[in-house]
């Protein structure tokens, strides 16, 4: 059995124009932190609990992609309090329970790019992804034509979890 390889190209404009960036200076909100004070619905907010808030992602690699952050502005697992860290894992468990009756997917990522170099699209806040993944999803669109064919709006998302989202 041999490895197959499939690049994505797109991957690189990503790395070039933002990962490679320093940090923006001087006082500045972090968009989790922006995300969990605006309304749930504006900012489509899924839940939250004590320490921890699940939103979608507003830049989906599938449909039905969302993320756990923590309230507080932290940027990595090891830096959260236990009480922190166990409120946001909640989330990602009510978040898979909730992928699952949304989606019926083959499959769960769940992830955390903690840091620049791991992919963090905001590396000073840590959070965990939870996407729902099917067998044969990536496809010539990401690999050659750089785009995502997503087959919902993100209300449309949203509506679908936050129906079947555990109370």
């Amino acid at each position: 059995m041999s490895l197959e390889r499939l690049w994505a190209g797109w991957r690189t404009t990503y790395i070039d124009g933002v990962a490679t960036q320093p940090p923006p200076e001087g006082d500045h909100e972090c968009l989790f932190e922006r995300l969990s004070r605006e309304p749930d619905d504006v900012s489509l907010v899924l839940a939250r609990n004590e320490h921890a808030f699940a939103v979608l992602n507003a830049y989906p690699y599938t449909s039905g992609h969302l993320m756990v952050a923590p309230f507080r502005h932290e940027s990595t697992l090891a830096g959260l309090s236990r009480d922190e860290a166990a409120a946001v894992m909640l989330l990602v468990q009510d978040a898979n329970v909730a992928t699952l009756a949304a989606y019926s997917p083959d499959g769960i990522n769940v992830g955390a790019n903690i840091g620049r170099a791991a992919g963090a699209g905001v590396p000073g806040h840590v959070h965990v992804h939870v996407l729902p993944r099917w067998s044969g999803d990536t496809n010539f669109m990401t690999t050659i034509a750089e785009a995502r064919v997503l087959p919902e709006p993100l209300t449309k998302s949203y509506e679908k979890l936050m129906a079947v989202w555990p109370s």
